[in-house]
Parts: structure tokens; C-alpha cells; sequence
């Protein structure tokens, strides 16, 4: 099963008072020390060795709780979870395992203030793309803790445990980390011969086999196997496709030793048929001026508006060297050097406008044929030593080390000729098997790389028996260069002819400071009490490589970094003898120097933006007793512009997709030894599209997602020591609702409808 340590957010402005009892919490730990330094030590000799002993960086929980974790894998949180002062879920491979999720986005249901999102109005959005606390969230994905790079579909396959760090994180992992970052653990060799497996298939025909195969080769050395393979339609949509397969190898030499090295490579192939979406028609928002598409009934969720020939291919393949080395009792040092690289090359279909004359059944919706072919490649080389020590009668838990990286990302534009013309689609009746223009390269590129060196330092100081202060610090030099190809037009390059290929080059170069400063207090042996506050840069050209010579775009050289700031104050308990956590925690997320309209006339802008969101997350998770699992969480989230200028960026104005609150719930029970029934809720209140604090919502077209709910279920029997059976229902109650909307509101992606899924689960 797998552990979720959830946290969730307040929508409401935090009083005056907030901020004195933060102070407080942070302070008080120096003025403790002066007090308990001439205190006498209590603790036996075999007590001081216990504290001093350097904290195992393992990817393991509590031995017979499945859902629950106690650490994170990254050798940077150097506590436990419960003595973390900042929001952690962790989502273990026995719970993915339990619903049946084998991606990313599947995860990440287990953890709220996360939401799913399409694309901008024409383009459609490729692999996992979400936000997490109003902030975008996709390039924030690391494996192992080194970043993860391309727009492609994450399985979990390979994955131990997908761990979810929220709130501002750039002392932790660097740029960009506006709202925090997932950690997906990868599944590491290990001295026990055990092959586990799974055979499953739905309702959508779609088929799926896992294999996980690990071999002692001797007493230090292990081998191990993952693999997958899954083919077949999506449940509830016509010609969309699922294809693909995985071989993640690895082995490990020096188990059990002082020095220990780990070799481990992964290889992922995706052949699968994109969905575009289907137009919003009919649907509880939508709004057309024509009285005609007003009062349209809704087209058949099962309609594909693109071609036979659509298509998305993606080779993801990563190598990677782990070496560690126990320098002594207390102190471990470690390097990790990967490769990785990956491309997508896809072709999907968009839906636009609706002609809406003649009759109902001859009506119309555009299409457009969006291109995408583009690869990404990442060198990386981390060394980080851990230890425990201590001076003048502080006990310290410190991870130090140097990061070196190397990412780049190519794109090839691709587009339909000129002139040619895009069949539009039966708005009711779509035919899949018509032939569509397919998008070719024009040679307009773009090419992107950035080199980042960055040191840091993270100290967790014991300052006597119940005070600790936590600090973080991050310095890294970085250095982007974009290079472009774009095409000539007549009203940008009025001197070229039409479609001359124009090259340029912008650079950008500079130094971050990112911190942490948090203070934990021990109310009792199993409860904590914290407070926190850290920081986070995003500079130009973060997201993508690419900087732009605009002045009026925030990826320009001449902007600053945007800054967010977090605090966050929480509390977190094992209860039941440590087989249930509880955590709970306020926090409150700024972001400033984010780029605003001054001047609608002239087209200036200035970088004085400012945006809050703030909310409330409590999370629960681990077992009520042996028999029974759970995991729940709720956050709430209010998001506001406080500084801005018009439209989406005036003052007051929300954050698109951003519900004011999520929950999620899972339980299973076992009835008998063999017999187990479980299933969950999640909630999603609704998301707005439209921000804009003075639009008139009644003549704007689909302003929001409705909330939803979503119940989910689980029956498995245990029929033999080495077998199981397992049958998942995803969505219960078959309840209708919007997964994911565009910008502009045209178009959208069902919610999977009920889907069955029947599994065959091997262990020897």
C-alpha cells in the first residue's frame, strides 16, 4: 500500500496574530539554547549514541503499515517525517498498487491541491502537466532527486514512492520551485531473491502486464528487474490509445558494506493516440451568442474530432551511477551522476469554432493540426555528504554537497503548408477515417540549454530535548542561452519576403540565493509543532530554456527572478503506537516581480506584480489497526492578486484552476485474512477559468469547472500464498463531470466514466 502525507491550505487572510506567532516559533529556539546550555546533560551513553547515529536514508516506512512512511529518500530532509517542518506526502507503491494507478497523474490524486490542465485555447497540452498551490508545478519533477525533463506521461513501473514537498522549495532543488516539487523514488536492488507481477485488463481493452524480478547474486550483490508492457484503447473514448513498454534494469554491489555502488538505467517507449479534446457544447457554462449552439445539446462524450492518423510517439531513456561511502558511524558520502535523454514527436487534432447553419446534424467545428517535435537531454552530477555531530552540546543532522547540471531542449516547428485547408469535423458525428493535412517542420526552431553550478547546506540542530531549528541555504550560478529560428511575416520584416528564416540568440547569466529557516518544538514524544519560512526563485526562461527578446515577457534577460515566499505553520503526530499520522499546517505563499500591463496603449509593462495564495491543509494517513488502512486529505486554497494592473492581472483577481478546495480519501479494510474491500472519495470544488474580477460571467463562455465528486472501489481475495485477485471500479457511480478545460473555454477531456479493472497479482 502506499503512504500520502497530505497537507492542506486556508482561504482566508491570515491575521496580524499569524505573523507574531510565526516569529515566535522561529525565535524561540535561540532563546531556549541560552537557557539549556548550562543545563546538565541527561542522556546515557547509549542514548547519545542513538541521537548521533547519521539517519538511514531509506526508502521504507513502518515494516506492517503499508500506507505510511516515516523518511523521505532525499539525503537532504535529514529528519524523519514527523520531525520535518514543512509539508511532505508520501505516496508508496503499495497504495498505487491497491487503485490500480500506474502514472503520474494517477498518484498525485492522493495528495490534494493539485489540479490537471489541457492547453492554451488552440494547443493541447502533452504529458503531465498540473499545478500545485496555484503555481505551475510539471518542470518541478525529479527522479532520485536529479530534474526530470520532457513532456511525457510518467509511469510507475519503477517507482517506489512518489513523495510530494510543498511550498516554495529552492533551497531544496533550485530554480523555479514556486510551489514545491515530486520526487519519484526509483525501485533499487536488494539482498532478497523475490518476483512479484500483475496482469490486468479494463473495459477499455486495455491490457497491461508488470514484472518486477530481484536476485541475490551473492552476499553483497543484487539484481533487479522491472518491466512493463501496456496496450489498448482509454475507457469511455473512440480511437484514443494507450500503447507502450518499459525495462528498467539495475544492480547493486557492496550491500551491507562501507561502500556501496548502485547501477540502474530506464527505458520507456509510448506509441499512443493523443485526445484533442471535444467541444464544450451543451455543457452547464457554455455561452455562444448564436441563440442556436445557446440551447445545443451536448455532443457524445466518446466523440474523436481528430484523424486515424494522429499520433504520439515518445522514447524516454535515463543512465545512472550511484556511489556511496561510509566514512564512518555517523557520516555517509555519496555521488550520482545520470544521462538522460527524450523526445516526443506527435501530431493531435484541435477543435476551434462551431458553424452552427442548415440543420442540427450538418453542423461543423474547425479543427487545427497541432505538431509537436521535440527532445530534451540532461547531464548530472551531485555529491552530497551526510553526518551527525556535535559541538559545544548541539546535536547536529547536516547535508552538504555540489550540484553540476547540463539541460537542453530542442523543438522543431511544425505546421500545415501554408493555404492548405483543414476539414472541419460533424460536430455530432465526427469521422475519424477522413484524411487530415498532416503539420510538416517549416524551419522555425527553437534551442535552448542551461548549465547551472550550485552548492548547499542544510543543518537540523537539536538545541536541547525539545527544541530543534531547521536551516537551509542554496547558492547557484546559472547561465541560459536560447537560440531561435523564426519566419519572416510582412508586418514584422516588412524588408524580407515572407517566410525568410530569421536566427537569433539572447543569453542570460546569474546568481541565486534560495533559503530556509523553521523551527520544530517536541509537545510530546509523538507530537510536533512547527513553524517555517523559505524562499524560491524562478528566473527567466525556467520552464522551457527559452528566453525571449520581448520586453514585455517575463522569460525577457532583462527581468528579474520572480520571488515567492512561503510560511508555513503546522503541526504533525503519530498516533495509535506510530500506526496513524496526523499532520496539519496553515501557509501562505507569495509571489512578486511577476510581469504586469501599465499602459494598454503604448504596450509597457512593468515587473511589480503580486500575487498570495494562502489556505489550510490537514492530511491523515497509516492504519487504525492492522486490518485497517487509510489515508485522507484536505486543503484549502484562496488565491488573490494583490498588486496587478487589468483583466486576468487586476487586483483581486484569482489564479486559473485553483479550487478553493480538494479532498481525497482512501480505505481498505480486510474483512477475513484473504478477503479485502476498500475504496475513496475525492473532491475537487470549482476551478475558474475566467479571473478577470470586472468580466460579466453571464456572456462568458464555460467561467468555470463545476465541482465534482469522484467515488472509487476495491474488492481483492488472496486465493493462494502466491496469488491474488483484484478488481478496481474507477468511478463508481458513473458521475459526468470536466477533467481538464482549455483557456479559452471551447474545449475540453471527460472524466474517465466507470471503469472496470480486473487484475492478476503474482508473488514467489
Amino acid at each position: 500500500m502506499a503512504y500520502i502525507r497530505s497537507r492542506q491550505h486556508p482561504s482566508s487572510t491570515v491575521p496580524f496574530k499569524h505573523t507574531l506567532i510565526a516569529i515566535a516559533v522561529l525565535a524561540a529556539p535561540l532563546s531556549v539554547q541560552a537557557q539549556t546550555q548550562a543545563e546538565p546533560q541527561k542522556s546515557s551513553q547509549e542514548q547519545s549514541k542513538k541521537e548521533n547515529a547519521l539517519p538511514e536514508i531509506k526508502v521504507q516506512g513502518t515494516q506492517d503499515i503499508p500506507f505510511k512512511a516515516d523518511v523521505s529518500s532525499s539525503s537532504k530532509l535529514v529528519k524523519p517525517l514527523l520531525e520535518t517542518p514543512q509539508m511532505v506526502s508520501v505516496i508508496k507503491k503499495e497504495l498505487l498498487q491497491e487503485q490500480g494507478a500506474y502514472n503520474l497523474m494517477d498518484a498525485l490524486r492522493n495528495t490534494p491541491g493539485i489540479t490537471m490542465q489541457l492547453g492554451e485555447n488552440g494547443n493541447t497540452a502533452a504529458g503531465d502537466t498540473f499545478q500545485m498551490r496555484g503555481f505551475a508545478t510539471q518542470s518541478s519533477v525529479f527522479v532520485d532527486g536529479v530534474r526530470d525533463l520532457g513532456a511525457i506521461t510518467r509511469d510507475t513501473f519503477n517507482v517506489e514512492q512518489v513523495e510530494v514537498v510543498k511550498g516554495p522549495a529552492g533551497a531544496d532543488v533550485g530554480r523555479g520551485a514556486a510551489s514545491g516539487y515530486i520526487n519519484l523514488a526509483s525501485k533499487a536492488a536488494m539482498l532478497d531473491d523475490v518476483t512479484s507481477g500483475t496482469a490486468s485488463i479494463n473495459n477499455g481493452n486495455n491490457k497491461r502486464v508488470t514484472a518486477d524480478i530481484n536476485r541475490k547474486l551473492g552476499d553483497t550483490t543484487a539484481l533487479r528487474l522491472n518491466v512493463f508492457k501496456q496496450d489498448g484503447g482509454v475507457a469511455g473514448r473512440d480511437q484514443v490509445e494507450s500503447n507502450g513498454y518499459g525495462i528498467a534494469p539495475s544492480i547493486a554491489v557492496g550491500l551491507g558494506q562501507k561502500s556501496r555502488a548502485y547501477f540502474y538505467s530506464q527505458h520507456i517507449r509510448q506509441n499512443n493516440v493523443p485526445d484533442g479534446g471535444i467541444p464544450t457544447v451543451g455543457l452547464k457554462g457554455f455561452y455562444n451568442a448564436n441563440t442556436l449552439l445557446l440551447n445545443a445539446p451536448k455532443v457524445d462524450s466518446e466523440n474523436f474530432y481528430g484523424s486515424v492518423n494522429d499520433f504520439e510517439k515518445v522514447e524516454a531513456d535515463m543512465a545512472t551511477a550511484k556511489f556511496e561511502f561510509d566514512l564512518n558511524d555517523t557520516t555517509v558520502l555519496r555521488n550520482i551522476t545520470r544521462y538522460g535523454q527524450s523526445s516526443m514527436k506527435r501530431v493531435v487534432t484541435g477543435i476551434n469554432g462551431i458553424t452552427a447553419t442548415g440543420a442540427q446534424d450538418t453542423w461543423t467545428v474547425a479543427r487545427s493540426r497541432q505538431g509537436l517535435d521535440q527532445s530534451n537531454e540532461i547531464i548530472a552530477n551531485q555529491t552530497s555528504i551526510n553526518s551527525s555531530f556535535d559541538t559545544a552540546g548541539l546535536k547536529h543532522s547536516l547535508s552538504a554537497g555540489v550540484e553540476l547540471l547540463m539541460e537542453k531542449q530542442n523543438t522543431n516547428t511544425m505546421a500545415v503548408p501554408t493555404g492548405t485547408v483543414i476539414p472541419g469535423a460533424n460536430l455530432y458525428k465526427p469521422d475519424a477515417n477522413v484524411s487530415l493535412p498532416m503539420p510538416i517542420k517549416n524551419g522555425a526552431t527553437a534551442e535552448g540549454q542551461t548549465k547551472t553550478v550550485a552548492l548547499y547546506l542544510f543543518d537540523a540542530i537539536d538545541l536541547n530535548d525539545e527544541w530543534q531549528l531547521n536551516t537551509g541555504l542554496r547558492y547557484e550560478r546559472y547561465n541560459t542561452e536560447s537560440r531561435t529560428v523564426s519566419l519572416s511575416t510582412a508586418a514584422a520584416n516588412p524588408t524580407l519576403p515572407v517566410g525568410t528564416l530569421i536566427p537569433a540568440k539572447v543569453t542570460k547569466s546569474d546568481d541565486l540565493l534560495s533559503w530556509k529557516l523553521g523551527s520544530v518544538y517536541k509537545v510530546a514524544k509523538n507530537g510536533r509543532l512547527y513553524g517555517v519560512y523559505a524562499t524560491s526563485l524562478t528566473p527567466p526562461g525556467s520552464a522551457n530554456f527559452s528566453l525571449s527578446s520581448a520586453a514585455n515577457n517575463i522569460n525577457g534577460p532583462q527581468a528579474e527572478p520572480q520571488k515567492t515566499t512561503n510560511l508555513e505553520l503546522g503541526t504533525k503526530w503519530d498516533l495509535l503506537d506510530k500506526s496513524l499520522s496526523l499532520t496539519a499546517a496553515f501557509y501562505r505563499t507569495d509571489s512578486t516581480n511577476e510581469i504586469v500591463q501599465v499602459d494598454s496603449v503604448t504596450n509597457a509593462f512593468a515587473q511589480f506584480g503580486k500575487r498570495r495564495v494562502e489556505g489550510f491543509e490537514i492530511g491523515v494517513v497509516g492504519q487504525i489497526n492492522p486490518d485497517w488502512q487509510v489515508t485522507a486529505g484536505a486543503a484549502t486554497m484562496k488565491t488573490k492578486v494583490l498588486q496587478g494592473s487589468t483583466g486576468n492581472n487586476a487586483a483581486g483577481a484569482a489564479t486559473r484552476w485553483s479550487p478553493d478546495l480538494t479532498a481525497t480519501l482512501w480505505s481498505s479494510y480486510k474483512v477475513t485474512p484473504n478477503f479485502t474491500i476498500g475504496g475513496g472519495l475525492r473532491y475537487t470544488s470549482e476551478q475558474k477559468r475566467v479571473i478577470d474580477p470586472s468580466a460579466n460571467l453571464a456572456v462568458q463562455n464555460m467561467p468555470n469547472i463545476a465541482s465534482n465528486w469522484v467515488a472509487d472501489a476495491v474488492a481483492s481475495y488472496q486465493v493462494n500464498r502466491n496469488l491474488s485477485l483484484q478488481f478496481n471500479v474507477a468511478n463508481l457511480t458513473d458521475k459526468a463531470y470536466v477533467n481538464t478545460l482549455n483557456n479559452s473555454g471551447a474545449r475540453y477531456t471527460v472524466g474517465a466514466p466507470r471503469t472496470f479493472n480486473l487484475s492478476a497479482n503474482v508473488l514467489f
